[in-house]
C-alpha cells in the first residue's frame, strides 16, 4: 500500500519533496501528482535516461545495414555491366543506406516509446480517481517493484 500525502499548497507540497529527499526515500519510490507542470519537482526528484535511444540505436543500425545488403545483393543478383564500371559502387548505395537508417531509426524510436510506456492503456496515462487542484506525493512501499 502506497503512503499517500495530499497538500494544497505549492509551496508545501515542494517542502514536503524536499524534506522525503533529504530524509533518504529513493526517488524510484515517489511518484508526484500535480495538477499542473512545477519545474522544481524535476530539480528535487533525480531523473533516469531514457530507455528508448537503445530502440532508436539499433534501428538505425538495422536500417543501414538493411540498406546497404538491399543495394550490393540487389545489384550482385541483377548486374549491369556498363563501361567498365564495378557492380558494386558504394556512393549511390550510400543514399539508400541513409534513408533507411532514417526510416527505421524513427520507427524503432515510436515502437519504443509505445512499448516502454505501456501505450495505448488508459489505465497507464489516466489515474481512476479525480484528483482536482490537488498536489499528491506517493510514497510506494519498499518491497514491491
Amino acid at each position: 500500500m502506497a503512503d499517500r500525502r495530499i497538500f494544497e499548497d505549492r509551496e508545501q507540497f515542494l517542502e514536503a519533496l524536499r524534506r522525503l529527499v533529504r530524509e533518504g526515500v529513493p526517488g524510484e519510490r515517489i511518484r508526484v501528482i500535480t495538477p499542473f507542470g512545477v519545474p522544481e519537482v524535476e530539480e528535487i526528484l533525480p531523473g533516469k535516461r531514457s530507455e528508448v535511444r537503445f530502440f532508436a540505436l539499433v534501428g538505425a543500425a538495422s536500417g543501414t545495414v538493411t540498406g546497404l545488403a538491399f543495394t550490393i545483393l540487389t545489384s550482385l543478383s541483377w548486374p549491369l555491366i556498363i563501361g567498365g564500371k564495378p557492380i558494386v559502387s558504394l556512393p549511390p548505395f550510400i543514399i539508400i543506406a541513409f534513408a533507411l537508417t532514417i526510416l527505421f531509426g524513427a520507427l524503432s524510436t515510436f515502437a519504443g516509446f509505445l512499448l516502454l510506456s505501456r501505450l495505448p492503456s488508459l489505465r497507464g496515462i489516466r489515474s481512476g480517481e479525480e484528483n482536482g487542484n490537488a498536489f499528491i506525493i506517493l510514497i510506494e512501499d519498499g518491497e514491491r517493484r
